[in-house]
């Protein structure tokens, strides 16, 4: 996996994107969305915990707000959505049903439950990757990661211990 300086770049701002749901009172997740230029669009951090809604995580979150903004399908599929997080499940979908044609996260599942399990306790995992999620669709996903792990877990660190 190859990524480019812009793509590090964009990563590390949904990193900080991430940090600032957390310092909002929401979990520790951020995500942005760029053109094949590397154009930043939008940014969207996870409010599940502001907007009393379970499914307000940042990936979903960002392409609703994508669509309210007038992006099409076309738009999307040449856009790329960097997550500081690989995106669960639901959001995999949401980022399939959108369009959006490439994404970049930076922890992977595996190091985010670990890391809940260390912290709490707690064994919530639901690992399906999100790459096995859009591979079952027909229009192309491109999904590399992780990446910048070391970095990307720092926002992490002691959030799931008093969660």
């Amino acid at each position: 996996m190859t990524l480019s300086r812009e793509d590090l770049s964009h990563l590390r701002e949904s990193f900080r994107v991430a940090e600032r749901a957390r310092q909002s009172g929401n979990h520790p997740f951020g995500a942005i969305l760029a053109d094949r230029r590397g154009r930043f669009f939008l940014e969207t951090g996870n409010s599940v915990v502001s907007d009393h809604d379970p499914t307000a995580h940042a990936e979903r979150n960002l392409v609703a707000s994508a669509h309210q903004h007038g992006l099409t399908p076309a738009d999307l599929a040449e856009c790329t959505l960097y997550a500081s997080t690989e995106p669960c499940p639901m959001c995999a979908g949401a980022i399939y049903w959108g369009g959006i044609g490439r994404v970049v996260f930076g922890l992977g599942q595996a190091a985010l439950y670990e890391l809940i399990r260390q912290e709490s306790g707690a064994d919530t995992a639901f690992l399906l990757s999100c790459v096995e999620v859009v591979s079952r669709g027909s229009r192309p996903t491109e999904v590399l990661g992780p990446a910048l792990e070391d970095e990307a877990i720092v926002v992490h660190h002691g959030f799931w211990a008093t969660a």
